[in-house]
């Protein structure tokens, strides 16, 4: 009875080793090349969003769950982290056949879809909206109401939603959320419009300013990889699951103070 439960002690701590193994599983040299062929992983990253990248205004240090996860994603490829740091996310999407970048983390779309594969979402991000102090807006439907002027970066998927979205209000685009916010602080626009997480970010820099409870829509975070990199996509989307099972969205996700986004299901 004894060699039993050693046996199967035994047994089962190979098990357990064999199935950590697999999810640290190396990447092929194949996979590693598609996915980093400059000897580095690339990470296209903008500014202004933690979910992607924000910077310190005391140390001017990038922080965010694209740069967390994008150096975990290098560490277990085997190679150099570097952040390829845009303005705003049509900057970074104007990029996209340039070669300057090798992954990124940004929202799926059937536009994206052709020029970038993704892999299954990481996390949902909610859409929102941002208004000033004494507005009186204070619910969703306050807001698609005649004459009220909402700022939304260009092109991103907020002002795809929102385009759809809104019958009455007026949609005013702009380059970035700095713009947007400008706008709010000026009085130019009534609303600012954005995933939740930038716009909670973005309130700090409004004083009184307030996000709406609830959302008008969502989408999914996952790794976009610019087309005709096929090799490395069966490991991006291994990463991926594996970086939901073993908590690591989680953890970057609390550690990016992100609010408004959820770990995605498993796929």
């Amino acid at each position: 009875m004894r060699i039993d439960h050693c046996f199967i002690a035994v047994s089962l701590a190979l098990l357990l080793f064999s199935g950590c193994a697999g999810v640290r599983t190396a990447p092929t040299p194949e996979e590693r090349q598609a996915l980093a062929p400059g000897g580095k992983l690339r990470v296209g990253l903008y500014l202004g969003n933690p979910i992607s990248a924000v910077r310190d205004p005391a140390s001017g240090e990038l922080k965010g769950f694209g740069i967390d996860l994008g150096k975990e994603f290098a560490q277990r490829l085997g190679v150099t982290f570097e952040p390829v740091v845009h303005p705003s996310i049509a900057a970074l999407l104007k990029t996209t056949k340039s070669g300057q970048w090798d992954v990124s983390f940004i929202g799926d779309s059937p536009e994206r879809a052709n020029v970038m594969d993704f892999t299954a979402p990481l996390l949902e991000v909610e859409f929102g909206y941002l208004v000033p102090n004494g507005s009186s807006i204070s619910t969703l439907a306050d807001v698609d109401q005649p004459g009220v002027r909402i700022a939304v970066q260009e092109k991103g998927v907020v002002d795809i939603a929102a385009s759809r979205t809104l019958k009455r209000a007026t949609l005013i685009r702009v380059a970035n959320l700095s713009a947007g916010l400008e706008l709010l602080r000026s009085g130019k626009a009534d609303v600012l419009t954005a995933v939740k997480p930038s716009l909670f970010e973005t309130s700090h820099q409004l004083p009184g300013s307030r996000v709406l409870d609830g959302r008008f829509g969502s989408t999914p975070l996952a790794i976009a990889v610019p087309k005709g990199r096929d090799p490395g996509m069966t490991y991006a989307r291994r990463f991926v699951e594996n970086a939901k099972s073993e908590g690591l969205v989680k953890a970057a996700i609390e550690k990016a103070g992100i609010r408004g986004a959820v770990v995605a299901p498993a796929q």
